[in-house]
């Protein structure tokens, strides 16, 4: 395991206190009982946490200045920022008042650099409308092209979105898990602990009645999934509530899928407006056959929505998303080739970084 985050202190109490932390953050923290015992490391790990007691001697020891380096005290006094300019330190963290926002820290130090994930919601305008497997379909065929991809389940009442990939089965964490998480989520933590098949993971509700996620709770998990993965996709009902409504806001791009029915499209009107109000960039898909005769140009105009293309149904879908068996039908077919085709319109790319095997 890499290592996150160096103690430097002679304080034992004060030591145990701060590993303590680290373990709740997931991280990997060592212990340096001076600066010379520092020194081998000093440039390695991305915090740095000098103790009160060592501030005096890390800042005679000629260490290199470096970003990073937080001086943990027991009181915010002017002495300690004193100590904290000295020994090159950015920021100064009282205990116990702070512990919080070192578990952050830590939980930050043990992530890798990279870019924020694109995230993806999508709508369907009447019931049926088949908006989870669209979202489920684009999840497969991002997972397929290497994208780490999250697959989110947005709708409490949507019966699932794990049993039409056939992962209900599968242990890990769920809504339900997460409701009242406070603070930050370790990405590599969450990345390991979903329920997933090769790259693509999903975070799904369990089985009965749905929790209250709080919007804490939200925030962290988008917050997380948008620093671990390469594209987050959203499954939203029509009322989104607030674990939906949290998606759109944080969406680069929101697809409203609309059968090819006049029914349809004047209920995608409304929905229309009301989603503007939470995404930014709202784009229409259609989906055929039109029993009558309505084109996906003649649905775009009437919405004035931005077109990101058209697809017809595949009769297999229903069955399959019945017995767990998506990932199967969409090796093939006209919905996988439109997902394979607004991938490349987004023009996604992993991440330089992966985990080790």
């Amino acid at each position: 395991m890499n290592l996150a985050a160096l103690i430097v202190t002679g304080d034992p109490v004060l030591a145990d206190g701060l590993l303590r932390l680290a373990a709740a953050a997931d991280a990997h923290a060592e212990v340096a009982h001076g600066p010379e015992e520092a020194r081998p490391a000093w440039t390695w790990p991305a915090l740095i946490l000098v103790g009160a007691d060592m501030a005096a001697d890390v800042a005679s020891a000629g260490l290199q200045r470096r970003p990073g380096v937080v001086l943990v005290t027991d009181s915010a006094t002017s002495e300690a920022y004193r100590l904290a300019v000295e020994a090159g330190a950015q920021d100064v963290a009282t205990l116990p008042d702070h512990e919080d926002w070192l578990v952050n820290a830590f939980a930050a130090a043990c992530e890798p650099e990279g870019g924020w994930a694109t995230t993806l919601c999508v709508v369907g305008a009447r019931g049926g409308a088949g908006a989870s497997v669209l979202a489920a379909a684009l999840g497969l065929a991002a997972a397929g092209q290497g994208l780490r991809t999250l697959l989110v389940d947005a709708d409490p009442f949507g019966g699932g979105i794990d049993l039409m990939l056939g992962l209900e089965e599968h242990e890990g964490v769920r809504w339900h898990d997460l409701a009242e998480r406070r603070g930050r989520l370790n990405t590599a933590a969450l990345h390991e602990t979903l329920p997933r098949a090769g790259d693509l993971s999903v975070l799904s509700w369990r089985r009965g009645e749905p929790v209250p996620v709080s919007d804490e709770a939200v925030r962290a998990l988008l917050d997380a999934a948008a620093r671990g993965f390469d594209l987050v996709i959203a499954d939203v009902p029509r009322y989104p509530g607030d674990v939906g409504r949290a998606a759109l806001r944080a969406a680069d791009v929101t697809f409203l899928l609309v059968p090819a029915e006049v029914r349809a499209t004047v209920a995608a009107d409304g929905l229309a407006a009301a989603l503007r109000r939470d995404t930014a960039d709202l784009r229409l898909v259609v989906q055929g056959p039109a029993p009558g005769g309505l084109t996906p140009d003649a649905v775009a105009h009437a919405l004035d929505i931005p077109s990101a293309g058209a697809f017809e149904r595949d009769r297999r879908l229903p069955a399959a998303t019945d017995e767990g068996a998506l990932e199967r039908a969409c090796r093939r077919g006209p919905l996988p080739d439109f997902c394979a085709k607004i991938l490349a319109d987004l023009a996604l790319q992993p991440y330089a970084y992966r985990e080790a095997a």
